[in-house]
């Protein structure tokens, strides 16, 4: 929560590309400013200078601290201004409480700095961001922009071969992200170019990139045409569209390589490295995540506080003498609640989450839902590591 006893001035900035709309109010609600300014630093600079010197403590209350968001909140830090963060859903279930239906920059800042004065617990805190995190927090962004991308290219490639030769897919695409497969149809996209280049040639083709599997899936890969004797009309097209899908997936892969080497690099210089990565199924791209999202922790009094942000806290639905149970929200930061429930998948492996996991699933909770609540119960143990900097460490599991 953020401490507003001794603001003077709440400037509610409903932020833009070229302009901001600023709205000041005093702690009594006095209107003060109430204007557009533009989005350059010396404007920015004067306005919160002025209003510093005028009022004293100014707390500049954004809805964007990223992206059109940053250089206003990096000038009001360098004036001696506070700063918080008014979260969207917040913000939207806010202005409905306000009368009229126009959305406007005008209304929307008068809404931010009006909210920040009446209600400053719907606030987030916003630290300043070291060298380190600001970086990552741009490799992390673009790293999550390329596996979209390579997502959707897997995703084209698998649908061209399930609708001209499904057997040939069931081989090749589940084996998508693997460089030989990639490699080998770039040079034969066709189910036609594969018979046609022979069995020999293609297992000397793949095997570089391949060295074990190189027979296996060759095998694998005629024992799939030969499931399938007619030609599905338009199959001639795969020769022209598979190589130009797969060349454009095997570039998207070395770039998201050569993007984790540098979060890597990146990743161990920061201080916190080593505690976030000690954790089971937390790996590289994962720590990155936790460390853009939640920072050293103290923004959070409690682990309570970050499962919530997390959106990992279950929520009650009751009405009467009707209870529907304890269910996830679907709220919170979907970025940090994506990382932990995949790094619960990959701690299974841990004795244990894999423990916990399995005591869920007796009391007949689903696969998904034993995954969400061991993702809560590692905020927990996440909290306390961040909060004591300590690894973490491996205990035997509780018997029975």
């Amino acid at each position: 929560m953020v401490n507003t006893e001794d603001v003077g001035v709440f400037l509610g900035l409903d932020v833009g590309k070229s302009f901001h709309h600023g709205h000041g109010l005093t702690p009594s609600g006095k209107k003060v400013f109430d204007r557009q300014l533009p989005n350059s630093e010396p404007k920015l600079r004067a306005l919160f200078d002025k209003l510093t010197s005028k009022f004293g403590t100014v707390l500049v209350i954004v809805d964007q601290p990223a992206s059109i968001g940053a250089l206003p909140l990096t000038v009001a830090r360098d004036t001696g201004c506070r700063v918080a963060y008014l979260p969207g859903l917040a913000m939207r279930r806010i202005a409905d409480l306000y009368p009229g239906e126009a959305k406007t920059d005008a209304r929307d800042a008068a809404v931010i700095a009006d909210a920040a004065r009446t209600m400053p617990h719907t606030l987030r805190t916003l630290e300043l961001t070291d060298q380190i995190t600001a970086e990552l927090t741009v490799l992390v962004g673009f790293d999550q922009d390329l596996a979209a991308e390579a997502n959707r290219t897997s995703n084209r490639i698998r649908g061209l071969l399930t609708q001209f030769h499904p057997s040939l897919e069931r081989v090749l695409g589940p084996r998508l992200d693997h460089p030989a497969v990639t490699w080998l149809l770039e040079r034969h996209g066709s189910p036609q170019a594969l018979r046609k280049a022979g069995r020999r040639r293609l297992v000397e083709t793949i095997r570089p990139k391949a060295p074990r599997m190189a027979a296996r899936l060759i095998d694998e890969v005629f024992d799939a045409l030969d499931e399938q004797t007619v030609i599905v009309p338009g199959t001639g097209t795969l020769d022209l569209v598979i190589p130009s899908l797969a060349r454009s997936l095997a570039a998207v892969h070395q770039q998201r390589q050569a993007l984790e080497d540098q979060i890597e690099t990146l990743l161990e210089a920061h201080p916190l490295s080593q505690v976030l990565t000690s954790m089971p199924g937390v790996g590289v791209r994962t720590a990155a995540v936790l460390l853009v999202t939640v920072g050293d922790g103290t923004s959070f009094p409690t682990p309570g506080h970050l499962a919530s942000y997390a959106g990992l806290a279950p929520a009650t639905k009751s009405s009467g003498t009707s209870i529907h149970g304890e269910h996830a929200p679907r709220t919170g930061n979907r970025q940090l609640k994506r990382a932990m429930f995949l790094s619960a998948f990959a701690a299974l492996h841990d004795p244990a989450s894999r423990t916990y996991y399995d005591k869920c699933r007796t009391r007949g909770k689903t696969h998904t839902q034993a995954l969400l609540r061991l993702a809560r119960h590692r905020i927990s143990v996440l909290f306390a590591m961040l909060r004591d900097g300590t690894l973490y460490q491996h205990r035997p599991p509780r018997t029975t």
